[in-house]
């Protein structure tokens, strides 16, 4: 069973989530309407004490908020500190503006995107905060409203923390589908190899047959080309045998541009493919031939799968002296469904393994119908 110590350390523990958000467009125009939100409410509103001062306060700590996902605890310092030294110099009288409610972005921005350390302590400056106005103001209703404002920043809270779980388990399962891909190429590469070491191996011993007529150097050097080639391939099927969580290690050569043709034709319901291929593919290194294969039939089986409505799906593949680039697009319908949810696993791994290459590869909804997979691999098969 979980010890409260234990949570609490990892709690405490806790690294910042990577790659928060980037300030857009969109915060400086939220910063831009509250200010002018809080500017008019104070304008507006007689009945609120001291309000001139209050309305300039939350106009002013309103820029917080571009802050609050990349300094999280920093915003939220300020504006919850801020309102503690304004009670001092109003004897303790604040001035409930509705304007004020868009702080609570700040503790949300604290709980999903600040560390364990982070939280922590901007959690004892919102308690130290909410103790202080408590203190200090003359209204007999302050712990029915620190009661009501807890309850409120708790669910907030909650909300932020639930977000950052689903957003972390996502990521990790995103990364276990990377791992997978990895996996999938490792697989491929080992195929190419222990076919091609196989080849060797055959060579030396067909050598080794006549090398009698022959002896001397020659002989010597087919029986260390052969003791070698036997012994890589022995220790590479084991390797991979482990990767493989115990399939069996075959020493064939793996898919290459010419298994596309496979993809072709009508599979049971779905639409027909059609593949064409073009330019110079003869020469392609093996990894880049089979990383084509595979991103095209995940595509195929993407667009029969999902395409709704779909009449036809095209494959194409052309090649020049840098790059080969492949293109899959269907005619189906390009619904919310399709074009709105987040990447599925399959588009990640497809992105991950044309990038373990150095290539890119991409999905998008056509202008009019349909859905296209590009991808781009240099013809070296790395990034140059």
């Amino acid at each position: 069973m979980l010890s409260v110590d234990t949570l609490l350390r990892s709690v405490w523990n806790e690294p910042r989530p990577a790659d928060p958000p980037p300030r857009t467009r969109r915060d400086w125009a939220l910063v831009g309407v509250l200010v002018a939100v809080a500017v008019l409410e104070g304008t507006l509103r007689p009945d609120l004490p001291w309000r001139f001062l209050w309305a300039a306060a939350v106009a002013g700590l309103v820029p917080t908020l571009l802050w609050r996902r990349t300094r999280p605890l920093t915003a939220l310092a300020v504006a919850f500190g801020v309102p503690g030294l304004l009670l001092l110099v109003t004897g303790g009288v604040s001035a409930p503006m509705y304007t004020a409610v868009c702080f609570l972005l700040l503790p949300y921005s604290l709980v999903r995107w600040g560390s364990g350390r982070e939280i922590v302590a901007g959690s004892v400056i919102v308690f130290a905060s909410s103790t202080t106005r408590i203190a200090l103001e003359s209204s007999a209703s302050g712990l029915a409203d620190l009661v009501g404002g807890s309850a409120v920043l708790f669910s907030v809270c909650a909300l932020a923390a639930a977000v950052r779980f689903r957003a972390g388990a996502r990521e990790r399962e995103l990364d276990r589908v990377r791992l997978l891909e990895r996996e999938r190429l490792a697989r491929d590469l080992h195929d190419t190899v222990a076919h091609h070491v196989s080849a060797i191996a055959i060579r030396a011993q067909a050598g080794l047959a006549v090398a009698e007529s022959r002896p001397g150097a020659a002989a010597e050097a087919l029986r260390v080309i052969d003791a070698e080639a036997s012994r890589t391939l022995t220790e590479m099927r084991v390797m991979v045998r482990a990767l493989r969580w115990g399939e069996p290690a075959a020493p064939g050569p793996s898919p290459g541009l010419g298994d596309l043709r496979r993809l072709a034709g009508r599979d049971g319901t779905g639409p027909p493919v059609d593949v064409a291929i073009a330019g110079a593919v003869d020469d392609l290194p093996s990894p880049v031939a089979a990383a084509i294969f595979r991103l095209a039939q995940e595509a195929v089986t993407n667009a029969r799968r999902h395409a709704r409505h779909a009449t036809r799906i095209e494959v194409r593949v052309t090649a020049d002296a840098a790059s080969v680039r492949l293109r899959v697009s269907d005619d189906g319908e390009t619904g919310v469904p399709r074009s709105t949810a987040a990447p599925g696993h399959g588009l990640v791994g497809m992105t991950e393994r044309a990038a373990l290459l150095g290539g890119t590869c991409e999905a998008a909804p056509d202008p009019d119908r349909g859905w296209t997979v590009t991808a781009v691999l240099p013809r070296a098969g790395a990034a140059t």
